[in-house]
């Protein structure tokens, strides 16, 4: 009988444990994209198309589209050298790994301010600046430069994890069979590091195009100029354009479905890769 009450029990737990995760997956998750998709095309496809093609919002995707190119690119180098330093050990390598999760403790907010301290008009360099007619606040430089601080540990972090999983033995295994520095890490520990790679790189890719508070503190949000999808839904938004606002941010919908399903595949794979290095 305490057998039977006690399965009973934690079943009862599980199907309410279940009927929580769906019902919260669906009030905060499906019902807001849903919600999108229904504004975006709920007045046609015509408008939403008219929407996209503005030349505003044109100009806010391409904007959007050259900052991601350039950070996303840019942290995967970082995140790459920083595993690859993550094979040896020195002083200071604790507090590597520290710095790598600082965007993670720190307001996007904050991180903008901060280089409009550093580069603003009012800032460390900014008389210096404005002498040889260099803009980074309210232009592409400080843009790429605040999506680069909150997005650089998405590749590092999931690379990192991989790597102290998989320890060296490899590596030097090839280094006592002559192979040179670039050899072993082109042909043992790239190989090694793919479906972690990509799936950091899609994480990293995913927000880079939906940040928010970082960019709008350097943008200056000069329509056609210095916003972004985010900043330009926030715009149409303020100014009730709803069926624009929803239209345009129904491309960051698409981005973050496509994300979710990559993301499952790219988990998977990553999942089995650290299992076989533990193993």
């Amino acid at each position: 009988m305490r057998k039977t009450r006690s399965t009973q029990d934690s079943r009862t737990v599980q199907f309410t444990l279940i009927f929580l995760a769906v019902l919260f997956f669906a009030l905060f998750l499906a019902v807001p994209l849903i919600s999108v998709f229904i504004g975006a095309f709920g007045s046609g496809l015509s408008v939403w198309a008219d929407a996209i093609l503005d030349p505003a919002a044109l100009a806010a995707i391409k904007l959007t589209l050259i900052v991601a190119g350039i950070s996303v690119p840019l942290n995967t180098l970082f995140g790459l050298v920083v595993a690859w330093t993550m094979k040896f050990e020195f002083t200071g390598k604790s507090l590597l790994l520290a710095l790598i999760d600082l965007p993670f403790s720190v307001s996007p907010v904050i991180s903008g301010l901060i280089y409009v301290l550093i580069f603003g008009l009012q800032g460390w360099f900014g008389a210096w600046l404005q002498d040889h007619d260099i803009k980074i606040i309210f232009a592409l430089p400080g843009l790429v430069l605040a999506t680069l601080f909150v997005t650089f540990p998405f590749v590092a972090r999931e690379l990192v994890s991989l790597v102290e999983a998989q320890g060296n033995e490899e590596e030097l295994a090839a280094l006592s069979l002559g192979a040179s520095g670039f050899q072993i890490f082109w042909k043992v520990t790239l190989p090694n590091l793919k479906w972690a790679l990509l799936y950091g790189v899609i994480q990293c890719n995913a927000r880079a195009m939906g940040e928010f508070g970082a960019v709008s503190v350097v943008s200056g949000h000069i329509r056609g100029m210095t916003n972004t999808v985010p900043l330009h839904v926030e715009i149409l938004y303020n100014e009730y354009n709803f069926t624009a606002s929803f239209a345009v941010a129904s491309i960051l919908a698409f981005l973050g479905v496509i994300t979710l399903i990559a993301k499952t595949f790219l988990e998977k794979r990553t999942q089995q890769e650290r299992r076989k290095a533990s193993a």
